[in-house]
């Protein structure tokens, strides 16, 4: 299966931005990809073996999923790396460079959509979690 990587660097601690990307509060305010997306909702057991799952929806109630999964590592401020529910696998790497943050997502990708679009899609993700961290006042 293949594999794509995308990345982004933070302009914050690795700290605030474990926190951003783990706590559902933080969640909900970033996952998605576009305007016209939100996510109503998302829950986070952050540990070994533990659940996750946010729901991804169109705001004018067109189309939605939940996307969701199990975590197989986490190392605090450092690496997630989980299996979704359709059995593929995504590491996240939080690259700690002081006052920013470097995060390298890998995930295998599905047969469903072209790898362009799947790259496109988690990256215009990350991009909006990127933007969310930066301008979020976390206390």
């Amino acid at each position: 299966m293949e594999k794509i990587t995308i990345e982004t660097l933070v302009l914050l601690p690795v700290e605030k931005v474990w926190e951003a990307w783990t706590q559902p509060k933080h969640i909900t305010q970033w996952n998605a990809a576009s305007e016209d997306w939100c996510s109503p909702w998302s829950k986070n057991d952050l540990v070994v073996g533990g659940k996750f799952s946010s729901r991804m929806e169109a705001r004018d109630g067109s189309a939605g999923f939940d996307f969701s999964g199990t975590y197989t590592r986490v190392v605090p401020h450092r690496v997630l790396a989980y299996t979704l529910d359709d059995d593929r696998t995504v590491e996240v790497v939080f690259n700690n460079l002081g006052d920013r943050t470097h995060v390298v997502e890998t995930f295998e990708a599905e047969t469903e959509n072209s790898i362009e679009l799947q790259r496109f899609g988690w990256q215009s993700i990350l991009d909006n979690f990127k933007k969310y961290c930066e301008t979020t006042h976390f206390e």
